[in-house]
C-alpha cells in the first residue's frame, strides 16, 4: 500500500432488516469481500416493515457473532441503528460503501415508504456514504419456495464495483431489486422510476377466543395495475431493477409553482 493509502482496499458497512442471522445477509458479506473489507452490523432480531426508525430513547448494545467469513456483529437496535453503530464506530473508519441486503422480498413500489432495508441505505446517504439496498423478489407475487442468493449477491457485486468507480449523487441511493431466478435466467438490467402498489384488503378483522377484536394489516395489490418504466414492471419481466432515489422529499415542481404564484396564504 503507498503511503497516501490509494491502494488500500474499500470499507464496506453491510446490513439489513431480515436480522443477522438470514441467508441473504451472509451471501451478500461472502460476496463483496472480493470488492473490499466488510464489516457486518446487523440486527438481533427480523426488523422487516420497520422503516426509519432510530433509537434515542434506550441504548443499542453490540456483540461480535463468531465465524462468519466477514467480521459480523449482531445489534439489539434498528436497522438504521447499525448504519450509525457501523459506520462511526466498528468500520476502522468511515466506510466507503453501505449495502443494505440481500433483503427476502421485494422492495418495490410503496414498500419502499416502510421498508427496513431502504431505510439502512438512507441512513447511509445521511451519515455521507454512498448507498445500496438490494432484494431478492422472492415473495412477489408468491412466496418461493427457492432463494436465488447467488445471483442477487452476483448483482450486488457488480453495482457496488459501478459506485465506487462512479460515485452517487450526494442525496441519492440505488435501489435494486433481482427476481428470483437463477442468474443465467435474469434477462438484463433496466434503470427504473419507483412504481406505485394500490394496496386491497389492507385490514382482516378477527376475534380471539375471548370475544375481542384484533386486526392482521397486510394488502395485496393487482400485477395488472403496473405502468412500464417502473420497478414493478422490471421484475414482472425477469430483468433486474436499478431505481436512483433520493432522500430530498421536497417536491421541487410543487414548491416552483407557489414562489412563481408569490401570494401568501389566506387567513
Amino acid at each position: 500500500m503507498s503511503a497516501d493509502g490509494a491502494d488500500a482496499r474499500p470499507r464496506i458497512l453491510v446490513t439489513n432488516d431480515d436480522g443477522y442471522a438470514s441467508a441473504g445477509l451472509i451471501a451478500l458479506a461472502e460476496a463483496l469481500g472480493e470488492v473490499g473489507d466488510v464489516t457486518v452490523v446487523a440486527p438481533e432480531q427480523d426488523s422487516s416493515g420497520i422503516g426509519h426508525q432510530i433509537s434515542i430513547r434506550q441504548p443499542v448494545g453490540v456483540a461480535e457473532v463468531p465465524g462468519r467469513a466477514a467480521r459480523t456483529f449482531r445489534c439489539s437496535g434498528t436497522p438504521a441503528d447499525c448504519v450509525v453503530v457501523g459506520a462511526f464506530e466498528l468500520c476502522g473508519g468511515l466506510p466507503s460503501l453501505v449495502v443494505s441486503g440481500i433483503n427476502r422480498g421485494a422492495n418495490v413500489g410503496d414498500d419502499l415508504n416502510y421498508s427496513g432495508t431502504v431505510a439502512a441505505a438512507t441512513e447511509g446517504v445521511i451519515v455521507g456514504v454512498p448507498a445500496m439496498a438490494i432484494s431478492l423478489v422472492a415473495s412477489w407475487p408468491e412466496t418461493a419456495r427457492e432463494h436465488h442468493w447467488d445471483a442477487a449477491a452476483a448483482v450486488a457485486v457488480r453495482v457496488a464495483r459501478d459506485i465506487l468507480r462512479e460515485g452517487l449523487p450526494r442525496l441519492t441511493l440505488l435501489n435494486v431489486n433481482v427476481p428470483n431466478v437463477r442468474e443465467r435466467e435474469l434477462r438484463g438490467v433496466r434503470w427504473t422510476r419507483q412504481g406505485r402498489k394500490a394496496y386491497r384488503d389492507r385490514v382482516e378483522r378477527r376475534t380471539d377466543p375471548r370475544g375481542g377484536t384484533y386486526f392482521w394489516l397486510w394488502g395485496a395489490f393487482d400485477p395488472a395495475d403496473i405502468v412500464d418504466g417502473t420497478d414493478l414492471a422490471a421484475i414482472r419481466d425477469l430483468y433486474v431493477s436499478i431505481s436512483p432515489i433520493t432522500i430530498d422529499r421536497t417536491d421541487h415542481d410543487e414548491l416552483g409553482r407557489r414562489l412563481r404564484l408569490a401570494q401568501p396564504f389566506v387567513r
